[in-house]
């Protein structure tokens, strides 16, 4: 699992702080700053109406990131109203990768 955090509110003006890293417990998961919304531009943000953040993507194994983002298995957001939907995503890329 990859966290990106980027700076989307005006309070985000430097990368997380331990206490907001802690909100993501498990220890599989790589968290990043991402000052430039580099990220959120791949994915599709042109102008500061179209930042993506607070979203979810599940992508299969193996899936290659080029000039663009490959297509997701699933996305969605705000995360804390998707939990299940991209659990179930993940349960489905799981056994397809088996």
């Amino acid at each position: 699992m990859l966290v990106v955090w980027e700076p989307v509110l005006p309070t985000d003006f430097s990368p997380p702080a331990t206490s907001a890293l802690r909100r993501i417990p498990d220890t599989r998961a790589a968290q990043f700053w991402d000052r430039g919304r580099l990220i959120s531009h791949l994915l599709g943000e042109h102008d500061s109406g179209s930042v993506v953040w607070d979203h979810i993507a599940v992508y299969p194994a193996g899936a290659v990131w080029d000039d663009q983002a490959p297509p997701p298995l699933y996305q969605g957001g705000p995360v804390v109203r998707v939990v299940e939907p991209a659990r179930a995503a993940l349960a489905r890329a799981f056994e397809a990768s088996r």
